[in-house]
């Protein structure tokens, strides 16, 4: 088990990239609006190369670090991974969103050399 100083900071983390992580997702769809609705050309490749950068260096990064935060935070508590349904449901949950920011993130590559 996890020290009580330990235990609070897994919680911050993964409360952190959890909501941050949902928050990131809006951004970039707010961006994909913006890139999909704009008849200005300048607008819809400034759209598509600030939704690039947020999916490598925010959305990516903060698919990996909510999943495994949440991980750190059932197997050191008294929650464990399997002891509740629904914490294994979330952590289910996350691993096809996880895939679906991946794939996202390779049309980009291929949406931005275009």
């Amino acid at each position: 088990m996890m020290t009580p100083r330990f235990r609070k900071f897994a919680l911050t983390a993964h409360v952190t990239s959890s909501v941050a992580w949902l928050g990131a997702v809006a951004s970039f769809l707010a961006l994909a609006v913006a890139g999909l609705t704009s008849q200005d050309a300048q607008m819809v490749r400034a759209a598509y190369l600030a939704m690039d950068l947020t999916a490598w260096c925010v959305i990516v990064p903060l698919s990996f670090a909510s999943p495994l935060t949440g991980l750190v935070q059932s197997l050191g508590t008294e929650w464990g991974l399997f002891r509740h349904y629904w914490v294994l449901i979330k952590f289910l949950i996350t691993i096809p969103a996880r895939s679906s920011c991946c794939c996202t993130c390779g049309q980009l590559a291929i949406w931005h050399a275009w």
